[in-house]
């Protein structure tokens, strides 16, 4: 028996940079117990899946204090805001540093840049205003590269502190002996300039990507939003106004017109109109009278309501919802994997490199002090945080704004693959279908006591949850107001139902359930049966004692947006299948409605799963799937990327990549969509930010300096190093403003 994992998602403070993402991730996924770690930098958190039997939250908090990071490992609402308060205060204390940094920096540069051999004990005088700069302003830089190399680990901290570092170190040297060199015939040239304006300009970025990094979760902080912070509610028979923590299950609230919804919960009395936009992506307010569902977040519009509160805190679907969405921003693709095993050994890489070209400069070069310059230039220009936020920060800005579209993402593999979709394969009933089907004939064969028949029908399909079920038990409860119970019951999935009563059999299903039952059907039942199928409607048959006494035949009508979304999708170069448990006659037709070719029927869940499998392995095929019932589930898990609407069950949105809030097969073309320009985006981002190093490095190692005598300065290393992390992050940003239709 597999151990039972806990799946936390917990927040981080003190993560700098991609590299420190990494950092944390390769430090906490050898820890004996934990089986799944996934660090978003963007995000400043840690989803972990740990076994609580073999290690502790607290010590996975105390395994992150070693290498520098605040992991809190509460997970409730308190902690956001503690969060949020701690995330505040750093960029508070980074503004401070900045300025600082900014205002003694000025004066060395103009010292060093125009007034160098004028003003008296200038050396002296750039060292002591320097040493703020590095030690206040840049001290994190020092105290975090040192942790790193106490634990043999480096990121981007690594490299500005030893590149910063050694300027300092150096130019502090020629500063107190300047005749060791001067003895040799070489300048004693000092780069405090360098080192300070570097740790200003790395400052400055960060202060920047911080502020952009904030936009990248816009998604979640306007869903949290969505919550109120006060509720009335009816409590001890009076009117009160509660915070809304207070609220207790079963409670009853009032909503008053502009009110957004506290809980989830049921009308007991008024009529409104409620937006469902947060969940459906769909702009037209939604009725609701005595009886409606209403979820966390919507908003009521012009009418009163009282609602009885069933799901409270973290129970709701608006919690549900930023959870998933949360973790779908901390899952990685492939892509993502690969970036990241690159950038965990470039750093290292880059400090090997930088500290043996500094070597052949010293040998090699026209001044020996070039070769300071060189490693600075090098160490700087070379931080891979571009690479490192390429990927995560797309993916941040692509699922919030699915979720905002009514387009859950659950994890980013599903958003990865959706692009590539080859093949759609659709359910019918629930997809693209109603998934209401009503009864429209019934038909019972000679001799046959009606009434005790329809009270056997009633008794066992009340038992199902398949909707054709549901709907012969809304046609036969209004009849029978009263009805008993069957001895046994068993669901057959795919086929119907089986059940005994008072020592008689019976099967209520379709004909595939007839046919593997060895029930024999007379040609007056099959004639009556193809009349009924012909006219798109599903067949049920009644079966007592291994005779066909009934049928029942139920139609499902057409989405009314089935048909457009199917041809959209079609253009878009995916073929499309309808996969379905229905009769073959039933199938075609609703198939030639919408405009579809390919058609499966009769299909068993085990069936549709092979299918797929099929596509996959014989075809080459990547192939979505789309469906709402636990009859998808083998095909959901199976398919490239499971889409499962959201009307479905739990069962069939647990096997899915990708949820449809509202369940219109436009929102599949939309997802394809949001797939391709988020990947469109990644891609972007991982070109420049690898061009950027490609091109940079060799211009820092001077490269150019023997056919032009041009040696990169340090400090405009440091600004094109903050600018190419800053490019990425706005080009991510572009994502919010596309127009997905």
């Amino acid at each position: 028996m597999e151990p039972q994992l806990t799946k936390e998602h917990f927040k981080v403070i003190g993560m700098t940079c991609a590299a420190c993402a990494i950092s944390l991730e390769s430090y906490l996924s050898p820890l004996d117990g934990v089986d799944y770690v996934s660090v978003n930098y963007p995000n400043q958190s840690v989803a972990i899946h740990y076994n609580a039997s073999i290690i502790s939250a607290d010590q996975i908090k105390n395994k992150g204090k070693e290498i520098g990071y605040q992991i809190l490992i509460e997970t409730n609402s308190e902690t956001e805001a503690q969060f949020e308060a701690m995330e505040q205060l750093r960029l508070k204390k980074l503004r401070y540093k900045l300025t600082g940094a900014a205002v003694l920096s000025i004066p060395v540069f103009i010292l060093s840049m125009f007034l160098m051999g004028v003003v008296p004990y200038e050396n002296w005088i750039m060292m002591l205003l320097s040493i703020p700069v590095l030690f206040w302003s840049g001290g994190e830089f020092y105290r975090i590269a040192w942790k790193k190399a106490s634990k043999m680990q480096t990121n981007m901290d690594t490299l500005v502190a030893l590149s910063t570092g050694v300027a300092f170190a150096f130019s502090v040297f020629n500063t107190i002996y300047p005749d060791y060199f001067l003895s040799k015939g070489i300048p004693p040239h000092v780069y405090y300039e360098s080192a300070v304006i570097i740790i200003t300009l790395i400052l400055l970025g960060r202060f920047l990507e911080e502020k952009a990094k904030g936009k990248t979760s816009s998604a979640i902080k306007s869903l949290m939003d969505l919550t109120p912070k006060t509720v009335t509610a009816i409590r001890n028979g009076e009117e009160v106004e509660l915070d809304y923590k207070e609220i207790i299950k079963g409670e009853l609230i009032i909503l008053k017109p502009g009110d957004k919804v506290p809980v989830d919960g049921n009308v007991k009395k008024g009529i409104s109109f409620i937006d469902e936009s947060m969940i459906s992506g769909e702009p037209i307010p939604v009725e609701k009278t005595k009886g409606s569902l209403v979820f966390s977040g919507t908003i009521n519009q012009k009418g009163a309501l009282r609602i009885l509160a069933t799901k409270i805190g973290e129970d709701t679907m608006l919690s549900q919802l930023i959870k998933q969405v949360k973790e779908a921003q901390a899952s990685k693709p492939v892509i993502q994997k690969y970036v990241d095993r690159i950038a965990g050994i470039f750093v290292p890489i880059v400090i090997i490199i930088a500290f043996v070209i500094a070597l052949i400069w010293y040998i090699l070069g026209p001044d020996p002090s070039y070769a300071i310059l060189i490693l600075i230039t090098v160490l700087i220009i070379a931080c891979p945080c571009a690479l490192g936020l390429a990927t995560p920060t797309a993916l941040m800005v692509g699922i919030g704004k699915g979720a905002e579209m009514g387009i859950l993402v659950k994890d980013a593999q599903a958003l990865e693959t959706a692009y590539k979709t080859d093949v759609l394969i659709l359910d019918k009933t629930g997809t693209i279908t109603e998934g209401k089907p009503e009864v429209t004939d019934v038909v019972w064969l000679n001799d046959t006591d009606i009434e005790a028949n329809e009270e056997i029908l009633l008794a066992i399909e009340s038992q199902s949850e398949h909707p054709i079920a549901e709907a012969i038990v809304n046609d036969l409860k209004a009849k029978y107001t009263t009805q008993f119970a069957t001895d046994t019951f068993e669901s057959l999935t795919g086929l119907g139902a089986k059940a005994t009563l008072n020592n008689q059999l019976y099967f209520i299903g379709n004909k595939a359930l007839i046919l593997e039952q060895g029930i024999t059907i007379s040609d007056d039942i099959v004639g009556k049966a193809e009349q009924l199928t012909e006219q798109a409607k599903t067949v049920v048959y009644f079966v007592e004692n291994k005779h066909v006494t009934g049928l029942i035949a139920v139609k499902d009508k057409l989405k009314a947006s089935s048909k457009e979304a199917i041809k959209a999708i079609q253009n878009m170069g995916v073929e499309v299948y309808m996969v379905t448990g229905d009769n073959s006659k039933t199938a075609e037709v609703i198939a030639a409605q919408v405009g579809i070719t390919h058609i499966k029927a009769e299909m068993l869940p085990e069936d549709k799963g092979n299918f797929v499998k099929h596509l996959q392995i014989n075809k080459g095929k990547i192939v979505a799937m789309a469906g709402d019932g636990i009859n998808d589930s083998q095909a959901l898990a199976q398919a490239n990327v499971g889409i499962a609407m959201g009307s479905g069950t739990d069962i069939a949105m647990e096997h899915a990549g990708i949820t449809l809030m509202h369940s219109d097969l436009k929102q599949i073309a939309r997802a394809i969509q949001l797939s391709k320009a988020t990947m469109k985006t990644i891609k972007q981002n991982l070109f420049w930010a690898f061009i950027y190093n490609s091109i940079a490095i060799p211009v820092a190692a001077g490269i150019l300096y023997p056919a032009y005598g041009f040696l990169l300065n340090p400090m405009i290393a440091g600004a094109a190093m903050s600018m190419s992390s800053i490019s990425v992050l706005l080009n991510s940003l572009r994502l919010k403003k596309k127009n997905i239709q």
